[in-house]
């Protein structure tokens, strides 16, 4: 890219150093949010949302928990101007929420602007003009001083129609632009505004500090609003706000910063919807602060429901990668991933923690309204066995031990890679009925009869190739002799069997599910597992699974060798 020295860096640095901000961890309280997802959100749409959807729209808002939601530009907009009469006239603005809404510093403009909010029960009015430098000498062609008096004329205005118009007023003022702004002129334009609106402890005023065009990194956003507020007359009776747009990419660490550095109250909307990049996204800094175990005073709790009303009334999507709300998140297709997070549930369990500290998760998903099952653990071609047992034993209580998961995970990786999809928890559960569970096939387990007196002798009826057959063995155990039996008659061998049970307590609490390991004279370790209402039928079973899994196994190969031969 040869065009770059055609780019300057248009921002400006405080005068001083301001750094205070640096000193500070983390945000120990959550600002005062505004949503201005019905205007700048609004008119950022491809097809702006019209009354019935602004309406509901603003009720998703109100149970969001926003006590301060800007509705428009009254004065600008016909369908602006209705949306916010209705509200009045029909009663739908709760007594704890206040209405905000824009205008430009002309009269006509703010007159129409008080017209709109008559009998509001209470109200911003937020003032802006342009102040950067690019837009006093491009757009406007003013200087400082006329552009100051665009503002305090403004100011006037407001006080003069605030005065005369029934409802209950406060007033903002933004230098639109302010990170093109030099520092010392934004203060002095926003002090020009402050004197003449004289804020009190009872009636404060906003001063809203935005990057209207990100144009720095976050550490000197945050200089500058420090500068700001270190310098700002009035200021314990100014709410000092910050409106990001996120043009960099650095929206959620401007604002972030902005709050170290004395910001107070933060503009922005649902998910960053917005111009250009859009504005500051209310969701990320919400839930990033509840990660800190900072409540966020705002209700995501239902997640999927908030992102199906933004999605129907904005017709955008919520990417799947969006912090916190997108739908895969929280999801690990990882093997060491899925294993660090079960494990980390499974230690949540066993020691009753009372903080949340899950590997790869920052919250619980459930918190927001999402599920492990479906959201968190997520089995494809790249997963491993700690997650795809993880998923057997939330769903269906099957807890295997270490070495068979792994077995059962090479298994579940291949078919997802064969058939180049995910698998969800029924389609592992049917691959693992069809490959460990029950397995009858070449030898058939029927019946069997224990004698004990020093060992244990048995007798078991067997099923192969259609003739059955009573085998007998002695063992120091019930199932040793069962092994031994299996192992005499059928001419086959195998060692270091290992065996684990439990009761099966997902669908069914009467079951007995037991695992048996065996291994084969050519080192390979074979599985099988069994289900039954007696527990020692089950593990009966398992080890015929596990048994016909390696004579399986031995045919297979024996034929490929055969095959290589002959060819």
């Amino acid at each position: 890219m040869k065009n770059y020295n055609k780019y300057t860096r248009g921002y400006f640095m405080p005068p001083q150093t301001s750094l205070k901000w640096t000193q500070k961890e983390y945000i120990t309280e959550a600002p005062t949010w505004c949503s201005v997802d019905l205007r700048d959100g609004n008119q950022a749409l491809v097809v702006p949302m019209n009354l019935e959807e602004k309406l509901e729209f603003f009720q998703l808002l109100v149970k969001l928990g926003f006590k301060e939601i800007e509705v428009g530009f009254p004065a600008a907009s016909e369908t602006e101007y209705t949306f916010l009469r209705t509200l009045i006239e029909q009663n739908l603005i709760p007594d704890d929420v206040t209405i905000q809404v824009l205008t430009q510093s002309r009269e006509h403009i703010i007159q129409k602007t008080f017209e709109s909010l008559k009998g509001a029960k209470q109200a911003v009015v937020h003032l802006y003009n342009s102040t950067s430098v690019a837009q006093r000498q491009q757009v406007f062609r003013k200087s400082k001083q006329e552009i100051i008096d665009i503002a305090v004329t403004g100011a006037k205005l407001l006080k003069k129609y605030a005065a005369e118009t029934e409802g209950n007023f406060k007033f903002q003022y933004s230098p639109e632009s302010f990170t093109g702004t030099e520092i010392e002129f934004a203060l002095e334009i926003c002090n020009a505004v402050l004197d003449v609106w004289q804020p009190t402890a009872d009636n404060k005023v906003i001063i809203n500090l935005p990057a209207t065009v990100s144009m720095s990194m976050s550490h000197v956003y945050a200089s500058q609003i420090e500068y700001m507020s270190d310098h700002m007359k009035y200021r314990d009776n100014v709410i000092l706000s910050l409106h990001p747009h996120n043009d960099r990419g650095t929206g959620i660490a401007d604002t972030e910063l902005g709050l170290l550095a004395g910001g107070q109250r933060v503009e922005g909307t649902l998910f960053g919807n917005g111009e250009r990049t859009g504005n500051v996204d209310i969701v990320t800094l919400a839930l990033n602060m509840y990660s800190h175990g900072v409540d966020p005073k705002l209700n995501f709790e239902n997640i999927p429901e908030v992102i199906e009303v933004y999605e129907r009334m904005t017709k955008m999507k919520v990417n799947e990668r969006q912090p916190y709300a997108g739908k895969l998140v929280f999801a690990a297709f990882s093997g060491s991933h899925q294993d660090a997070i079960a494990k980390g549930m499974k230690w949540r369990e066993e020691h009753n923690c009372e903080h949340w500290t899950v590997p790869y998760l920052p919250i619980d998903p459930k918190d927001i309204g999402r599920e492990y099952e479906g959201d968190v653990i997520r089995i494809n071609s790249q997963s491993g066995k700690g997650g795809i047992g993880y998923l057997l034993e939330q769903h269906y209580g099957l807890d295997l031990p270490p070495k068979m998961r792994e077995d059962f995970g090479y298994r579940v990786k291949n078919v997802s890679d064969r058939l180049s999809k995910e698998l969800v928890a029924n389609e592992i559960y049917d691959i693992f009925k069809d490959v460990y569970v029950n397995i009858k096939s070449p030898v058939e387990f029927l019946k069997y009869h224990f004698t004990h007196h020093d060992d244990y002798e048995t007798t078991i009826t067997v099923k192969e190739n259609e003739v059955i057959q009573e085998l007998n063995g002695i063992g120091n155990g019930r199932l040793d002799a069962i092994s031994n039996a299996l192992q005499s008659k059928l001419s086959i061998s195998y060692s270091n069997l290992v065996y684990k049970e439990h009761a099966l307590e997902v669908g069914s609490s009467s079951q007995a599910v037991s695992y048996v390991g065996i291994t084969a004279a050519d080192g390979k370790v074979h599985w099988g597992c069994g289900i039954d209402v007696d527990i020692m039928t089950s593990s009966v079973k398992a080890l015929f699974s596990a048994v016909n899994n390696m004579i399986q196994s031995q045919s297979e190969q024996a034929d490929v060798t055969k095959a290589v031969v002959d060819k």
